[in-house]
């Protein structure tokens, strides 16, 4: 089964590159066709995640050992010397001989040229005799070289240099390539913490208390947690913690109206419902009506019959909604670069496309911020970590809007007071996806 773990691997690496898949999507695809077990799948998780996060870096030392240019190797024979070359030298545990032996069986399956297996043997027997003394990278540019050694573009890189200087920028590129525990939040509505780990240990899932934020539990060592009963029957859905203090800082109280203008998968609007007590309205939008599927199925599941679904572009006006609500969440969208831990091939966006994002941001604040009653709150939060999507869009908002203003709010500690109304969250300071949040109160 180890091998099928590999394939896996490999045609999800494959998938990627070739057809532009997101990894998280591809790899849950696979594995479900395939069959893998627990353990398996683990494996191949593993295996295609920590390419991606090393890809860059592998890609150098491949260059250093193969007489053939990495750019003019097949998609599939580079991605089997990677999976290859990952396993050396990153996990120390799977014998190098197994490491090299599967890469050359996924190479001779999948290649059409009969000189690939041979071509992977050399290059990974040579690895592994250098495996002590991998090539150093000889880069005096600061951004090259963490570009290569933490297989960011570098593009990306010198955007964090310039935000962060280089020794913080080196600790989050750091963070990105790390493994984050998957945080839980409690439905306090069924079930309290206490209870949730109690059942999660019954199922023999790996879980503990968050360690700072309150009716939150981690889950580290895989599988699939839709499958857990304490899953299915709504006692806990899967969000960040970034995304839960997003909701603390909104602060919604019973009673309320609340707009989540772009909410799909639903996480907030969940969250936002159970701080109501379920008791109030949260309108939950999207743009995409299968994902308005994903919001009713998911409130469904939690028992939040507050929750009401619709398919609405954030940036279209409703005139029925202008001063309806007293708290309109925006989690607009975004580069996402801010969640590179759990979706590592975020990185290799190209930047081009990106550039339009701040407008799309500009329009949908512009357009929800009518929809806040005299007094409300409106919520501007994003997943990435790029000033120009963050701080820039709110502060436009703020010259154009003078009836807004920020307003402070408080967190549980470490995270603490945002006295400013403005907050950003790093991975490598907080251990939460990279976030934003902004509060801002319309005056009355």
């Amino acid at each position: 089964m180890a091998g099928n773990a590999r394939e896996v691997a490999l045609l999800t690496l494959s998938a990627c590159e070739k057809q532009g898949a997101w990894s998280d999507l591809a790899l849950k695809k696979n594995i479900h066709s395939v069959g893998l077990d627990g353990r398996d799948a683990a494996l191949a998780t593993r295996l295609c995640f920590g390419v991606l996060q090393n890809r860059m870096l592998l890609d150098f030392y491949i260059g250093k050992f193969s007489s053939v240019r990495v750019e003019r190797m097949e998609n599939r024979v580079l991605n089997a010397l990677r999976l290859g070359v990952y396993q050396m030298a990153f996990l120390t545990r799977i014998p190098v001989s197994a490491a090299v032996n599967e890469s050359v069986t996924l190479s001779r399956k999948y290649s059409k040229n009969p000189r690939s297996p041979g071509l992977v043997n050399g290059i990974l027997r040579a690895v592994s005799r250098n495996m002590d003394h991998l090539p150093l990278i000889e880069e005096k540019d600061p951004a090259r070289y963490l570009s290569i050694r933490y297989s960011h573009p570098l593009w990306l890189v010198r955007e964090f240099l310039d935000a962060l200087g280089e020794k913080e920028a080196e600790r989050l590129l750091a963070a990105d390539n790390s493994e984050p525990a998957t945080v839980a939040q409690i439905n306090i509505l069924r079930a309290s913490t206490l209870e949730v780990l109690n059942a999660l240990a019954a199922e023999a899932a790996d879980a503990a208390p968050h360690p700072w934020l309150p009716d939150c539990v981690t889950l580290t060592g895989g599988g699939d947690l839709e499958q857990l009963s304490v899953f299915r029957d709504g006692r806990f859905y899967i969000q960040d913690a970034a995304a839960r203090l997003a909701v603390m800082a909104a602060a919604p109280r019973p009673g309320m109206r609340v707009l989540d203008a772009c909410a799909a998968p639903g996480g907030k609007s969940f969250g936002t419902a159970i701080a109501m007590g379920d008791r109030g309205e949260v309108l939950s939008c999207d743009i995409h009506p299968h994902k308005k599927k994903l919001i009713d199925a998911g409130a469904q599941r939690l028992g939040l019959a507050c929750i009401r679904s619709a398919v609405q572009d954030a940036k279209s006006p409703c005139a029925q909604w202008v001063d309806a609500f007293d708290l309109v969440i925006a989690d607009v969208p975004c580069s996402g670069l801010g969640i590179i831990r759990k979706k590592p091939d975020i990185r290799y966006k190209e930047p081009g496309p990106l550039a339009g994002l701040p407008a799309v941001q500009r329009s949908i604040l512009e357009n929800v911020s009518a929809y806040v009653k005299p007094g409300g709150v409106l919520l501007y939060c994003t997943c990435t970590l790029l000033e120009r999507e963050n701080g820039d869009v709110v502060s436009w908002f703020l010259d154009a809007h003078p009836e807004y203003h920020t307003e402070p709010f408080e967190l549980p500690a470490p995270i603490g007071r945002a006295a400013e109304g403005r907050l950003t969250l790093w991975p490598h300071i907080h251990g939460t996806d990279g976030f934003y949040i902004a509060k801002l109160r319309r005056d009355l």
